[in-house]
């Protein structure tokens, strides 16, 4: 549910090697490029890379390629042979960070990551049996791929080379926080761009919190202390679910979780048991209304962010008020 996430910032790490790197100023890959930027591959022929792996160069640019320790900013995509998408960047508007490490297996997705430098986009086959078994990646339910795919956009590479870690940690350090004033100057026109594509006329309160109610409630609304009885669902600008009370909804955006129950939420509202905006737009409704609530950072998870949501992200929830219980 919305109130138990807890507040976490990680930067991800992997772990692989390739024996055939190219050398600095170099094409790496110049027979297999494309001419224009893209993430998604155009064309069935795949190059064959160290071990199992299996790759298609989309953009190759002149410059470094990736070595261990190096620290990178990268846009990602990982499906299933059936084009069933496991995780995407694109849906926090956020890169993907990692430290490259050593290979843990022969054409693993580190070694991969040695093949490009800044600029290059690439797809790349890496052995699922392998990931599970010496990586110890959850097997992805409903496949039997042999390989997942990624599709990665190398947007930043800061180079290790001979820098101190305490000197290497704190220009990413540096990096971080030039990346985070993007996100937070960058919110307001996103919250916009969103409510023009989707033609919405919502209504703003003092707080900054925009909504729209799809369908008319009748009677009082909720006072502060009265108990809401509310199904929601809680989705990104970019429109992935990242929770939900129903369990339809879960199932068919992939978030859906057998240890817990889907059932309408029971909140006193006023009381700060969930976030901000989550509450104000509660206690705007009342019974058996519907609506879409636009929420600005400041009203969510703010600076911090949470478990899975990135800092100054603005969030959609999608509620309907079934029932208030006064006090």
């Amino acid at each position: 549910m919305i109130k138990y996430f807890k507040v976490t910032i990680t930067i991800s790490i992997f772990s692989f090697t390739l024996n055939a790197c190219s050398s600095n100023g170099t094409s790496k890959k110049s027979n297999l490029e494309t001419s224009t930027e893209i993430l998604k591959d155009t064309t069935p022929v795949f190059q064959k890379g160290e071990g199992d792996m299996l790759y298609i160069i989309h953009t190759d640019k002149l410059g470094e390629t990736i070595k261990e320790g190096d620290f990178l900013s990268f846009k990602s995509i990982e499906r299933t042979e059936g084009d069933s998408v496991l995780y995407s960047s694109y849906d926090y508007d956020r890169p993907s960070l990692l430290v490259k490490e050593k290979s843990v297996f022969k054409g693993d997705l580190f070694a991969a990551l040695g093949l490009l430098s800044e600029g290059d986009s690439a797809t790349f086959k890496i052995n699922l049996d392998s990931m599970v078994q010496k990586m110890g990646r959850p097997q992805p339910s409903d496949t039997q791929s042999k390989y997942l795919i990624y599709t990665i956009k190398i947007d930043k590479v800061l180079p290790k080379g001979k820098l101190t870690e305490s000197l290497f940690r704190g220009k990413i350090d540096q990096f971080l926080k030039a990346e985070m004033e993007v996100a937070k100057t960058g919110e307001v026109k996103k919250v916009k761009a969103y409510i023009s594509a989707k033609t919405l006329k919502p209504t703003v309160t003092a707080s900054g919190l925009n909504y729209v109610i799809t369908t008319q409630g009748s009677g009082p609304r909720a006072n502060p202390g009265d108990t809401v009885i509310v199904n929601y669902t809680g989705m990104f600008l970019s429109g992935k679910v990242f929770d939900s009370s129903l369990a339809d909804v879960a199932k068919k955006n992939g978030t859906y979780n057998p240890q817990r129950p889907y059932e309408p939420l029971k909140l006193p509202v006023g009381m700060n048991g969930s976030i901000a905006g989550f509450e104000e737009g509660l206690m705007l409704l009342p019974k058996g209304a519907k609506a879409t609530l636009i929420l600005p950072s400041s009203l969510a998870y703010g600076e911090q962010g949470n478990q899975g949501i990135p800092p100054f992200t603005p969030l959609i929830f999608e509620i309907e008020l079934i029932d208030i219980i006064n006090n």
